[in-house]
């Protein structure tokens, strides 16, 4: 049987992109409302200098940019966090419904990808727990899995959100095209602020007990567990 793996600095590094994605997430939002605001001003018979505009283009760029850059490493941090979390839990208990490879494959699989990562952290979340109880390890610090159903929904609509955002500003040339694009981006950020959190919070509650499977003895529960 493969050992187990060290995950704790994965969870680690994982957890401290998602703040870095929360904080710029805030920033991107009041970047979006200054143009917004911009916007406005134009949209009501104002005159705002070409300075303005072009200073107002270079910021939202700039953040754009930055935001994105960090959303990427924050889903490679997760990922990296998510299989070796499933690996583990593999060494342990041998009637899980996919293989370790999914836990990262899934997320690119069209269709699947809106579904199957939820059931691997929903599975992954109540064997660990069916696992401990089984052993006899005091599990009153185990996490619920009722924040997970918050997760998942505020990942599908905050994806639905930015593809729409993503396609809208290839084609976004009048102002009030350009306004639409603006207030599909501010609530794009208003959703991903607490996307980042509850994900950090998914992360840190498994990392929490997860170091508890290093107790068990080197044997595979080969018994699948009736979880409501």
């Amino acid at each position: 049987m493969n050992t187990l793996r060290a995950n704790e600095q994965r969870a680690r590094n994982a957890i401290n992109v998602l703040w870095i994605v929360l904080a710029m997430e805030c920033i991107a939002l009041i970047s979006g409302y200054f143009q917004y605001d911009l916007l406005q001003t134009v949209s009501n018979g104002g005159e705002i200098s070409i300075e303005e505009a072009n200073a107002n283009d270079l910021r939202e760029q700039f953040i754009g940019g930055i935001t994105l850059i960090v959303f990427i490493i924050s889903i490679v941090t997760f990922i990296m966090w998510f299989r070796r979390a499933y690996y583990n839990l593999h060494q342990k208990v041998s009637y899980l419904l996919y293989t370790e490879g999914w836990a990262a494959g899934c997320w690119f699989v069209p269709i699947i990808s809106l579904f199957r990562p939820y059931q691997i952290m929903k599975e992954l979340y109540q064997e660990t727990k069916v696992l401990f109880e089984k052993k006899g390890i005091d599990i009153t610090r185990y996490p619920s899995t009722s924040f997970l159903g918050i997760w998942w929904t505020l990942w599908i609509v905050s994806n639905l959100l930015g593809q729409f955002v993503f396609r809208y500003s290839l084609r976004a040339e009048t102002l009030d095209e350009l306004t639409t694009l603006t207030v599909a981006g501010i609530i794009s950020n208003v959703i991903g602020i607490p996307l980042a959190y509850i994900t950090a919070k998914v992360i840190g509650d498994y990392a929490k007990v997860e170091p508890l499977l290093f107790e068990l003895k080197d044997e595979t529960d080969a018994s699948p567990a009736v979880v409501a």
